[in-house]
């Protein structure tokens, strides 16, 4: 049976890069994300190898992640997969420092979109006694460092949520679990830094990961036996010891 996911954050980095995967592999998709020529650019790519459905809205907005998620079309409405991908990180401050509005937007998108969206598919799951979510966090919901505060406290908080759904979905026989990158060679650093130049070195002088590590990792997560759930990842690029040790050679 064709299984269908659907996918927050699916306009670039891990969240394209898995589409990709899951395409390859034949899974039906519904791909949601902000930018709409990028939903539609991967879309086009991308039902030559499976069906796709694109959804523009901002996980941040409980009225548009409602209202966008009532709206797929009949053949879409059967979720059998979530991967909650959406999140981002604004700023690299100590804390006395710390800018209002960064840490809503990284509270608003990292946690209480994750939120939104799952509340408005786990439901369906719970009604069928099955499904799979899997929740991005980070290697900063691990362990917490210099300038990371609140960017960090975001990821920890995904850890919390991603273990209370499967304690709560247990008995529905739904499998939850979340896959944590240490650091991945995407768009992260040039949103983290605002487009300034300092993002350009941050993947300088070692082999970072790369999104489509992390999409072979999700698709082995979702691809294992009915009695197998993979609850807990922590994925590191080998150069990467912990959040503030990076080997580099330049």
């Amino acid at each position: 049976m064709i299984k269908t996911a659907l996918i927050t954050g699916a306009t670039s980095g891990i969240g394209a890069a898995t589409a990709l995967e899951f395409a390859n592999k034949g899974i039906r998709l519904i791909l949601c994300g902000r930018r709409q020529e990028r939903l539609d650019s991967i879309q086009k790519k991308l039902q030559k190898k499976t069906d796709v459905y694109t959804l523009n809205f901002d996980v941040s907005d409980k009225n548009a992640v409602i209202n966008a998620l009532s709206s797929l079309p009949k053949d879409f409405k059967h979720i059998d997969i979530l991967i909650n991908n959406a999140g981002n990180a604004h700023g690299l401050d100590h804390i006395q420092e710390g800018n209002l509005e960064d840490w809503d937007a990284m509270m608003d998108i990292n946690v209480k979109g994750l939120l939104y969206v799952s509340k408005a598919i786990i439901p369906q799951m719970t009604e069928r006694s099955s499904g799979h979510i899997i929740n991005i966090g980070s290697s900063a919901g691990k362990e917490v460092y210099p300038k990371g505060n609140v960017y960090c406290g975001s990821k920890h908080a995904v850890l919390a949520i991603t273990e209370g759904m499967r304690i709560d979905l247990n008995p529905f026989g739904i499998k939850v679990g979340a896959v944590n990158p240490g650091l991945v060679e995407t768009e992260f650093s040039k949103v983290r830094f605002k487009g300034d130049a300092i993002a350009d070195t941050v993947y300088k002088g070692y082999k970072a990961l790369q999104a489509e590590d992390i999409a072979e990792i999700i698709y082995f997560a979702i691809s294992r036996p009915p009695h197998v759930n993979i609850a807990d990842v922590l994925v590191l690029p080998t150069a990467q010891a912990n959040s503030t040790i990076v080997k580099k050679s330049f």
